[in-house]
C-alpha cells in the first residue's frame, strides 16, 4: 500500500469517526431539546422560580338536549402574599390599604374566618372547614386538642386572641376584624403551602387601580367561576363551596370516603348539594402546576407547565330545561293565583317522568330562587322559614296522596282476586261495617247523596270512598301494603340528589312510631290517608309504573357523561327495572279507563285545551283545621303513555284545582314534538 492510499484510508476513517460523533451529538441534542426539553427547562427554572397551582375548570352540566345549564367563565383574581413583609405593622397596613380599596369599589373578598364581621362578635358556624380546624390546632385554640374538634371559646374570646396574635391593637374593632380575616387566610395558605386568592372575578378596572397604586403583596391571576346559564332548576343543580371538616375526613364506619383520601386539596371547591354534589366525581377536574420565573422588579419572565390541568367532564342530565321552565312557570302562576285570592302563603311541587326508563324530565319546587344570586340573597333565603324557598318540596316534601292512591288500591284488589273489573259495590253513604268508625263517602257528607252501584273503573272516576273502604277491608292491609311497596312507596326513589322515603301506612309503621293501628286505619289507608305520606317524585314514579305495564324503575337524573372535549363517552345510564308489578291486561285497562273517564267528564273543562288524550286522578287530603292539600297525577297519551306527572300544592281547596298545571306540562311536552305529533285538543271536533 503506497502513501497515497494510506492517507486516503486515514481520511476516510477520520471522516467516519467525525460522522459518528456528529450523529451522537444530534441524538443527544434531540433527546435534550425535544423529548425531554420541558423537563430540563423546568429543572433549570426550579431553583429561581415559584411553583403555582393551575386551577382546572369544573365540568359543564347540560340538559338532555345538550343545552348548557352550568358552565364556567374566565375571570381575573387578586392574590395576596405576606412573604415579603418582615414587619407586622407594615403587613397590617398593606392589608388595610387594600381592603379599603375593595370596600370603596364594593368588591367582596375571601374571608372564611367563622367569626361575625361586626360586634358583638359571634361564631358563625358549627360546620368548621378543615382549614379552620388546621388553623385552630396550629394556634392551639381551646378545644382543638380533643379527639373530636370542638371550639371551646366564644366569638369575643376568639376576637381577642386574634387581635393579640396579629398585633391589631391600634386599629378599630371593625378594622381589626377585617384585617384578622386576611391574616387568618394567609396563615391557612402557609399551612397548606398554597396561595391565598384574596378576590375572585375582579373587574379589569380594579386590576388597573391595583397596578397603578403599587399595592404591596398583591399579584394578579386568572381563574374560572361557575356560570348559571338558566334561572330554573335551582333545587336540582345545586351549588359549590369549600370543604367542611366532616367532608374532609369522611366517615370510615359508614363507608364514606373523605375528600382527603380522594386526593383533593383542602382549599378545593366541591359540590355542596344537588347535581353538583351528586356527580362531583365526574365534574371535578385535576389541577395542574407550573413554574413561574420573575425578574427582580417582579415582572414575569417565563412559565413552564410541569403538569397540565385536566378539566372536569361534561355531565348530561335527563332534564328537559324547556319543560322545566314551563313547569316552574305554571306552578308559580297557579299557586300565585291561589295566594292572591286569600292571602295565604303556599308551597308546591311538580314532578315529570318518562314512562319506561325512570328518567326525570322536570322537577319543580315552589317557591324557588336564583342560583346566580345565592350568595347575595343567602340571609334572606335562610331566614324565610314561612315560605322555605331552599326546601326541595319535589323530593323532600311529603303529602298524603288522598284519592290519587285509589288506582293502586284498585290494582291490589283486582290482582289479589278481591274483586273483578265487573264487580259492583253499592255506595250507601255511611260505611257502617264497624260500629266505629263509620266514615262517610265524600258525596254523602256534602249532599247526602250516594254513587249507587259502581264498578272499579266508575269508582276511580267518581272517587267513591265507600267502594274503596269496602275493598280495603276485604283484601286487608297486608295485601295493600305489599302492592304499595312494589310501586315504590315507603322507600327512596333512588334519585341521585337524595329524597325522602315518605311514610307507608301499616301496622308495623304505626308500632315503630308509637302510633295506634285500628280497623279504621285500614279503611282510610285504602283511600290514601291514614299515615300515608309521599313525595311528588314518588307519586310521579308510581304513576309511570302504573301506566308502564308495571315496570318500576329507579328515578334518575344522570343521562350520560362525556370527556370535556366530547371525544369519549365516560358513562351512559342503562338500567333494568327494579321490579315489575304483575298486572293482567284487564286490570290495567280497568284502572286506566277510570282515569281516562275522569278527564272526559268532570275534568273535561280543565282538559279542553290539552293537545293529547290523557288520564288523571285528583286527590284532596285533609291536614287539620279544615285545610286540605291538593294532589294530582296524570299521564299521556292515553293509548300509549310516555310521560307521567304528579303535582302537589299545599292548602289548595281541592285536587281538581291542580289540573291546569298538569295540562300546561302535557302541552309543553307534546306541543314541541318531544314524543309525538299530537296537536289536537281533547273533545275537539275535527272537520
Amino acid at each position: 500500500m503506497n502513501n497515497s492510499q494510506l492517507l486516503n484510508r486515514r481520511l476516510l476513517f477520520l471522516a467516519g469517526f467525525l460522522g459518528v460523533v456528529l450523529l451522537l451529538f444530534l441524538i443527544v441534542m434531540y433527546q435534550t431539546q425535544i423529548v425531554q426539553g420541558s423537563e430540563y427547562r423546568a429543572r433549570s427554572m426550579a431553583s429561581n422560580a415559584d411553583e403555582e397551582v393551575v386551577e382546572a375548570s369544573r365540568g359543564t352540566i347540560t340538559d338532555r338536549n345538550g343545552k348548557v345549564l352550568v358552565s364556567n367563565r374566565l375571570t381575573y383574581t387578586l392574590r395576596f402574599s405576606g412573604e415579603d413583609f418582615t414587619d407586622e405593622q407594615a403587613l397590617n397596613s398593606a392589608i388595610w390599604r387594600l381592603l379599603d380599596l375593595l370596600q370603596n369599589n364594593d368588591v367582596a373578598w375571601n374571608d372564611s374566618l367563622p367569626l361575625l364581621r361586626q360586634p358583638m362578635w359571634s361564631i358563625t358556624s358549627t360546620e368548621f372547614s378543615e382549614q379552620f380546624v388546621l388553623f385552630a390546632k396550629n394556634k392551639k385554640l381551646p378545644g382543638s386538642d380533643g379527639e373530636t374538634f370542638a371550639l371551646l371559646m366564644t366569638g369575643q374570646a376568639l376576637m381577642d386572641r386574634l387581635v393579640q396574635m396579629y398585633h391589631l391593637e391600634d386599629y378599630t374593632p371593625q378594622q381589626a376584624r377585617l384585617i384578622a380575616g386576611v391574616r387568618y387566610e394567609l396563615d391557612v395558605a402557609d399551612l397548606l403551602d398554597s396561595e391565598y386568592v384574596l378576590a375572585d372575578d375582579v373587574a379589569v378596572e380594579l386590576i388597573g387601580q391595583v397596578v397603578d397604586g403599587r399595592f404591596e403583596g398583591v399579584t394578579t391571576g386568572t381563574s374560572s367561576t361557575r356560570v348559571y346559564n338558566t334561572p330554573y332548576a335551582a333545587h336540582i343543580l345545586g351549588r359549590i363551596g369549600p370543604i367542611y371538616h366532616d367532608e374532609w375526613v369522611g366517615d370510615e364506619e359508614n363507608g364514606i370516603t373523605g375528600y382527603r383520601d380522594l386526593g383533593y386539596s383542602m382549599n378545593a371547591l366541591v359540590g355542596k348539594d344537588g347535581v353538583e354534589k351528586a356527580f362531583e366525581q365526574y365534574l371535578h377536574g385535576t389541577n395542574g402546576t407550573k413554574l413561574v420565573t420573575t425578574s427582580s422588579d417582579g415582572r414575569v419572565t417565563g412559565e413552564v407547565y410541569v403538569a397540565e390541568p385536566q378539566p372536569g367532564n361534561t355531565v348530561a342530565l335527563t332534564l328537559d330545561i324547556d319543560l322545566q321552565e314551563d313547569t316552574e312557570k305554571s306552578l308559580a302562576r297557579v299557586i300565585g293565583g291561589m295566594e292572591k285570592s286569600d292571602g295565604k302563603a303556599r308551597g308546591g311541587a311538580a314532578a315529570v317522568m318518562a314512562v319506561g326508563s325512570g328518567e326525570v324530565l322536570a322537577l319543580a319546587s315552589y317557591p324557588t330562587y336564583d342560583l346566580s344570586r345565592f350568595d347575595e340573597l343567602y340571609n334572606t333565603l335562610v331566614n324565610d322559614t314561612k315560605r322555605a324557598p331552599l326546601f326541595n318540596r319535589a323530593t323532600y316534601g311529603t303529602y298524603a296522596p288522598g284519592s290519587t292512591f285509589k288506582p293502586l288500591t284498585s290494582v291490589a284488589a283486582l290482582e289479589s282476586g278481591t274483586i273483578t273489573p265487573s264487580t259492583t259495590i253499592r255506595d250507601r253513604g255511611i260505611y257502617d261495617y264497624y260500629s266505629s268508625p263509620q266514615p262517610m263517602c265524600w258525596i254523602y257528607s256534602r249532599t247526602r247523596g250516594t254513587h249507587g252501584y259502581v264498578n272499579v273503573s266508575q269508582a276511580i272516576t267518581v272517587s267513591c270512598n265507600y267502594f274503596f273502604y269496602e275493598v280495603g277491608r276485604l283484601m286487608g292491609i297486608d295485601t295493600l301494603e305489599s302492592y304499595a311497596r312494589q310501586f315504590g312507596f315507603g322507600q327512596s326513589t333512588g334519585i341521585e340528589i337524595g329524597d325522602s322515603a315518605g311514610a307507608l301506612a301499616s301496622p308495623e309503621y304505626a308500632k315503630s312510631h308509637g302510633l295506634e293501628w285500628t280497623d279504621g286505619q285500614t279503611l282510610t289507608a285504602a283511600i290514601g290517608q291514614s299515615y300515608n305520606l309521599f313525595t311528588p317524585l314518588q307519586l310521579a314514579n308510581y304513576t309511570a309504573t302504573l301506566v308502564g305495564d308495571g315496570e318500576h324503575y329507579q328515578a334518575h337524573l344522570l343521562k350520560n357523561v362525556k370527556s370535556y372535549d366530547n371525544s369519549s363517552l365516560i358513562y351512559a345510564y342503562d338500567s333494568e327495572p327494579l321490579n315489575t308489578v304483575e298486572m293482567k291486561a284487564s286490570t290495567r285497562n280497568a284502572v286506566l279507563k277510570g282515569m281516562r273517564n275522569l278527564v272526559t267528564t268532570s275534568l273535561s273543562y280543565q282538559f279542553r285545551n290539552c293537545v293529547v288524550p290523557a288520564g288523571a286522578k285528583t286527590g284532596t287530603a285533609e291536614i287539620g283545621g279544615g285545610a286540605v292539600n291538593g294532589v294530582f297525577i296524570a299521564f299521556a297519551p292515553y293509548d300509549d303513555p310516555q310521560i307521567a306527572v304528579a303535582v302537589a300544592i299545599e292548602k289548595a281547596s281541592a285536587g281538581a284545582d291542580l289540573a291546569p298545571v298538569a295540562v300546561d306540562i302535557l302541552n309543553s311536552y307534546f306541543s314541541r314534538g318531544e314524543a309525538g305529533s299530537a296537536a289536537t285538543g281533547e273533545n275537539t271536533l275535527i272537520q
